[in-house]
């Protein structure tokens, strides 16, 4: 448990989140869909954000507080547990973006058939916006699959939680006349899109340093949707740092940080310009090529 205090602009951002789902979701009836879409999205996609930021141990020095703070599941397909679990085994990797070792690696082993499919669909920036939020889906749903065989109580403890929220969140959406499936469609994946452009350039295998973290310089409206994550050469570099912190160290380091990095891009449209029809990068990671 950590000893320090409470970091409050991360408690103000939670209760901004939530108090702003609550707010869109009741009032729904009243808006213009584009609205609805437009701050649905980006309500979500911020607290994706927010549950990676409980993850590496925010706002609080009490993990179960954190816990309860990230852990409501506004996205609906995602157990926090699961994403908290992943996520930390991402961080202490040796080999990030190794398939056998990340489990948040986009690479293959260089198997034929469905993974190879699904990992061509997504290499361009746009294949990734408009495919990669039913792929994703897809593909938890079949690891959890291979899981439920393997360890099925430790599946039981991970979604017996998540599928409670669920049920409450359920309960209100079809209260609010907004209903499940078009918050599925009209929020859901649209938020899920905008996770994946962040996440879309942020590791390359053959980058240098043991991250292989990738820095987009001028994050703009979208540094604040990924809460200052567009800095992932720093967020590697120091994972214990708050959000609103990672600027400053971004600034004191900057050549180091930079050096480190080996890829940098000037900004998210700069990602959108250079990949939205071409591939980011290969399929198959180097070090399954090499073995």
């Amino acid at each position: 448990m950590s000893t320090r205090a409470t970091e409050w602009p991360t408690v103000a951002l939670a209760a901004t989140i939530y108090l702003g789902w609550i707010t869109l979701t009741a009032a729904q009836a009243w808006l213009p869909t584009p609205v609805v879409v437009v701050a649905g999205a980006w309500l979500v996609a911020w607290h994706g954000s927010l549950q990676h930021e409980t993850i590496h141990g925010h706002p609080t020095r009490f993990p179960r507080i954190n816990a309860l703070i990230g852990a409501v599941p506004l996205s609906l397909w995602l157990p926090y547990a699961i994403y908290h679990d992943s996520h930390l085994t991402h961080h202490r990797s040796a080999h990030v973006t190794h398939p056998d070792h990340d489990p948040e690696s986009k690479y293959i082993r260089g198997a034929a058939g469905a993974a190879r499919l699904a990992a061509a669909a997504q290499s361009t920036l746009l294949g990734r916006l408009i495919l990669g939020p039913p792929l994703a889906v897809l593909a938890l749903a079949s690891g959890e699959w291979r899981r439920a065989r393997r360890a099925p109580l430790l599946l039981l403890r991970d979604w017996v939680p998540h599928l409670a929220g669920v049920a409450v969140i359920a309960a209100w959406l079809e209260l609010t006349g907004l209903g499940v499936w078009r918050y599925l469609l009209l929020v859901v994946y649209p938020a899920t899109a905008l996770t994946l452009l962040r996440s879309f350039a942020e590791h390359r295998a053959d980058l240098p340093g043991p991250s292989r973290a990738a820095t987009v310089e001028r994050g703009g409206l979208l540094g604040l949707l990924y809460l200052n994550n567009h800095l992932h050469t720093a967020h590697h570099d120091r994972p214990d740092l708050a959000w609103y912190r990672l600027p400053a160290h971004q600034r004191a380091d900057r050549a180091r940080l930079i050096a480190q990095a080996g890829a940098v891009h000037a900004s998210y449209g700069a990602i959108v310009r250079r990949y939205a029809l071409r591939r980011h990068d290969a399929l198959v990671h180097p070090g399954v090529r090499e073995r």
